[in-house]
C-alpha cells in the first residue's frame, strides 16, 4: 500500500511496530553519543561520512538550505583533543558560471605505505557528487595529505564514473586494482535503480565499472551498495531498495563477477541507506533501519557469515528521521557510527564490539 494512502493513525502504528516487543538496545555496547555540531551556519544536512586519519577521526556530510538546494556543500570535521572542530566547507557546487547542489561524500584513507613506502603519508580521499540531482550528478574526488587541515584541487571523475556513491570503498588485497568502490545510477528516462561497482587500479590511476548487477531494476530497484569482505577473495554487498527489504549480491572472485541479486528476508529496508562493515574478528556489522516505514529505529546487526542475522544495539528508538549511517571500526578496535539526526545534525556514537550480546532480529508486526 503505498504511504500516501495510509490515514496518520495507521503510519504511526507501523512507525512503532518495530518497537514493541524484543527490541534490545545494546546499551552495554555503545559507549558515547554526542553530536559533531551544536550549531552551524547551514539549516539542514545528510549523509555522513567518517574516516580515520594518522592525527584521528574525521567527518563530512553535505548541508545547506534544503537537500537538493544549490547552496548545498561538502562540510567537514576533525575530532582533535577529545572535541570536534567547528565545521567549514571544503567544496561547493560551483562550475563555470553555475551552482549545483553537493552530494553523499565518502572519505576513505588508502594504505598506501607498503613495505617499500614507509614514510609515505597516507592521503585522505573525499568522494563526492555535484549535479542538479542523483539521476544527473557526476563524480567528484579532492584529496588532503594533512588530515583533512588543506585540500588540493577539486577533480572531476572520468565520465562514466561515479566512484562509492554512499558507501566507503574496500582496499584490494592483491595489488592489481586498489579500490573496490559500491556504485549505482538513478536512470533519468525510467528513474529505475541500477547497482554497479567500480575499481580504481591505483592511486590517481584508471577506472573501471562492472555490468548492472541487478539485471530487472522493474522488479527489484536497489542503490548505495555497502561492500563486506569474506576469506577467499569472496565479497559481499548490502544494498538499500524500493522492494522493502536489504538486497544483497556475492562475488566469488575478487569483485570481478557477481551473482544475481535477491533480497534478504530478514532484513527490512524502508527505502533508507545504511552501510556495514568488516571486523577485525571476521564478523560483519551492519547499520540500518530495522522497520517497514520511517527511519526510526536506527540498529545495529552483526553476522558471523553475512548470512545469518541478529540484533546488537539499537542507537535511536524515538521518532523522528534517525538514517544515512556510516560506520567504520578503527585501530583500537572500537566501532564509530554517524549518523543523520532529524535532518538538522550530524550524530557520532561509539561502540565496543566485544560488549555485543546478540539476539533474535525483532519480529515486524503491522505488515503495509
Amino acid at each position: 500500500m503505498p504511504l500516501h494512502t495510509l490515514t496518520p493513525a495507521v503510519v504511526l502504528a507501523l512507525t512503532l511496530a518495530p518497537l514493541a516487543g524484543a527490541q534490545p538496545d545494546g546499551s552495554g555496547a555503545v559507549l558515547k553519543q554526542e553530536f559533531i555540531y551544536e550549531t552551524a551556519p547551514f539549516p539542514s544536512c545528510h549523509a555522513s561520512t567518517l574516516a580515520e586519519t594518522k592525527a584521528g577521526l574525521v567527518s563530512a556530510w553535505f548541508g545547506g538550505t534544503d537537500e537538493g538546494e544549490k547552496d548545498v556543500g561538502i562540510w567537514f570535521s576533525r575530532h582533535e583533543g577529545g572535541k570536534w572542530t567547528p565545521p567549514v566547507e571544503v567544496v561547493n557546487g560551483v562550475t563555470g558560471n553555475a551552482r549545483h547542489p553537493c552530494w553523499n561524500p565518502v572519505l576513505f584513507v588508502p594504505d598506501l605505505r607498503g613495505p617499500k613506502n614507509p614514510g609515505v603519508e597516507d592521503p585522505l580521499m573525499l568522494f563526492y557528487k555535484v549535479g542538479p540531482n542523483p539521476r544527473e550528478w557526476w563524480g567528484m574526488l579532492i584529496v588532503s595529505k594533512d588530515g583533512g587541515k588543506t585540500w588540493e584541487k577539486p577533480q572531476r571523475l572520468p565520465d562514466g564514473i561515479l566512484g562509492p556513491v554512499k558507501n566507503k570503498p574496500v582496499q584490494l588485497p592483491d595489488g592489481e586494482f586498489m579500490l573496490l568502490c559500491g556504485s549505482s545510477t538513478e536512470d533519468p528516462e525510467d528513474d529505475e535503480w541500477r547497482v554497479h561497482m567500480e575499481r580504481l587500479s591505483k592511486f590517481g590511476g584508471k577506472w573501471d565499472k562492472s555490468p548492472q548487477i541487478n539485471k530487472d531494476p522493474a522488479k527489484l530497484g536497489v542503490i548505495q551498495p555497502a561492500i563486506l569482505t569474506h576469506p577467499g577473495k569472496v565479497f559481499q554487498i548490502l544494498c538499500r531498495s524500493r522492494q522493502g527489504k536489504v538486497a544483497e549480491s556475492w562475488s566469488r572472485d575478487g569483485g570481478k563477477t557477481w551473482e544475481p541479486m535477491r533480497v534478504v528476508d530478514d532484513l527490512p529496508n524502508p527505502d533508507s541507506g545504511l552501510d556495514a562493515v568488516t571486523l577485525k574478528d571476521g564478523r560483519h556489522l551492519l547499520v540500518y533501519n530495522h522497520t517497514r516505514l520511517g527511519r526510526s529505529p536506527l540498529n545495529v546487526a552483526v553476522s558471523k557469515d553475512g548470512t545469518t542475522w541478529k540484533m546488537a544495539a539499537v542507537l535511536v528508538k524515538e521518532l523522528g528521521e534517525y538514517s544515512y549511517p556510516a560506520v567504520i571500526q578503527t585501530r583500537d578496535g572500537k566501532v564509530h557510527v554517524t549518523y543523520t539526526w532529524k535532518r538538522q545534525r550530524i550524530r557520532h556514537a561509539v561502540l565496543d564490539p566485544e560488549k555485543f550480546q546478540p539476539t533474535d532480529l525483532p519480529k515486524l508486526t503491522g505488515a503495509p
